[in-house]
């Protein structure tokens, strides 16, 4: 892992949480956009180089909303960088680590991305996230 990348963080109203997070941080955010492969609607804050993904879901049997009704809103996943994702699959699954897909798949902020199973990581949903 190079870097965190981002924090993603599940929301039930976007437009609600873009006004509460643009007065806490001080500026709006630079981006929304829409990921239909994992049926949500992205917008993200760059703070020092590290950017807030917050994360609504646009059908209800997405991750995010499945999520959301069974954990509220909250902090959804931390996300690393990587270089090479197909490797990086492929060094976690060797380490032992659960791979919920093991074939990278295109997400937000042009990004080709893959998730470690919480199981396996401490309860925590993490992304590896590579530039396309």
């Amino acid at each position: 892992m190079e870097k965190l990348e981002h924090i993603g963080i599940a929301v039930k109203n976007m437009d609600q949480t873009n006004t509460i997070f643009a007065a806490l941080l001080g500026q709006s955010y630079y981006k929304i956009e829409m990921v239909e492969s994992e049926g949500v609607r992205t917008s993200f804050f760059n703070v020092g180089g590290i950017k807030i993904e917050l994360l609504e879901a646009v059908t209800k049997d997405s991750p995010i909303a499945r999520f959301i009704d069974k954990r509220g809103e909250g902090i959804h996943h931390l996300a690393f960088s990587v270089s090479d994702i197909s490797q990086s699959i492929q060094l976690y699954k060797e380490k032992g680590f659960e791979v919920i897909n093991e074939v990278p798949k295109k997400g937000a902020d042009n990004k080709l991305i893959c998730f470690l199973h919480p199981k396996s990581t401490a309860g925590v949903l993490i992304e590896l996230c590579q530039d396309i």
